[in-house]
């Protein structure tokens, strides 16, 4: 099958860690064709079907020269739904350019193509509000952009995080413990005077512990997590703030939070999502592009790329 990802720039993938390098391995592995594009590359003209600038590759197995052209393939405009398979696996942020690919890409599927994670699906599950839909595995948590909520919010739990509903790997966490020091800095720094929304949290301390990522593919758990342990004086665990990866089984709590929310995101079109967990309580939603495969299988030997290309397999015969 041929398999299109939309992706970073190739040439920017680190790929000792890459997840979508390791799908990409894997999906060649098993004799399926892989091309690439950037979201730039997504083009529609009046009356023709969605196109992609897609460059088609062969991986080498080295570490640096790591792709090279199909001689056999020649680089063109091809039409989308003409590939076996879409990947969207553009990093965040999810700004205005990410939201109109989600429309190219859907339209897309209306010429026909398969497009994993689903395109209307990414768009209408912000990855930080959409844990507000499971109240039972969340903590205490308040989105708004009333500095007197926040204000209400922190006298009620005394430490408090506060982060932007469109961060990502970490920026622009803020905690703020009971003595409140520059709360209403960063209040105001956060929600840019009242004219932005942000999302305020009840500090959870087992932090300590890690900041868990539990992948669910094709609605079922990874049985092994990576724990993202934060160093130092830092309060975030996230491997791009400078946070530890450690690998290991999930508990009884993560595979009961798992086994919950994969059926429902897996009905939504969400073949991939990395559920964000402190202690026992869900953090985060991730489904744009979510990572940690190769981490969980060199520390593992679990193969979390061939668990999912098992999945988008068994989707693309549905």
């Amino acid at each position: 099958m041929n398999f299109l990802f939309v992706a970073d720039p190739l040439e920017s993938f680190k790929t000792y860690k890459d997840t979508t390098f390791a799908m990409m391995r894997e999906a060649q592995k098993r004799g399926h064709r892989i091309s690439a594009c950037e979201p730039q590359d997504l083009s529609w003209k009046t009356g023709a079907k969605v196109m992609a600038q897609a460059r088609h590759i062969t991986l080498t197995g080295e570490a640096d020269n790591w792709f090279v052209l199909d001689a056999t393939r020649p680089e063109g405009r091809d039409v989308v739904a003409d590939f076996d398979a879409v990947l969207m696996r553009k990093d965040p942020p999810f700004d205005s350019e990410y939201f109109y690919s989600t429309h190219l890409l859907e339209q897309a599927e209306r010429d026909g193509a398969r497009v994993f994670n689903k395109p209307g699906a990414l768009r209408d599950h912000p990855e930080k509000l959409a844990i507000m839909e499971f109240p039972q595995f969340i903590g205490p948590t308040l989105v708004t952009r009333d500095a007197q909520d926040i204000q209400k919010f922190h006298a009620e739990h005394q430490d408090i995080i506060l982060k932007p509903l469109d961060g990502m790997g970490g920026m622009g966490i803020f905690r703020v413990g009971p003595d409140g020091l520059n709360l209403g800095s960063i209040t105001e720094t956060l929600n840019r005077h009242g004219a932005q929304s942000l999302m305020v949290q009840k500090f959870l301390p087992e932090i300590t512990l890690g900041d868990k990522r539990v992948l669910v593919i094709g609605g079922k758990p990874v049985p092994f997590c990576l724990a993202r342990i934060p160093q130092g004086s830092e309060v975030r665990g996230n491997l791009a703030a400078g946070g530890k990866g450690v690998a290991q089984a999930l508990s009884a709590r993560d595979r009961e939070i798992a086994e919950a929310l994969g059926p429902v995101l897996a009905s939504r079109g969400l073949l991939l999502a990395g559920v964000d967990v402190i202690g026992d309580c869900v953090t985060e939603i991730n489904v744009t592009s979510p990572t940690c495969f190769q981490e969980i299988f060199d520390q593992t030997g679990f193969d979390v790329a061939a668990m999912f290309v098992d999945a988008l397999e068994q989707a693309l015969k549905a």
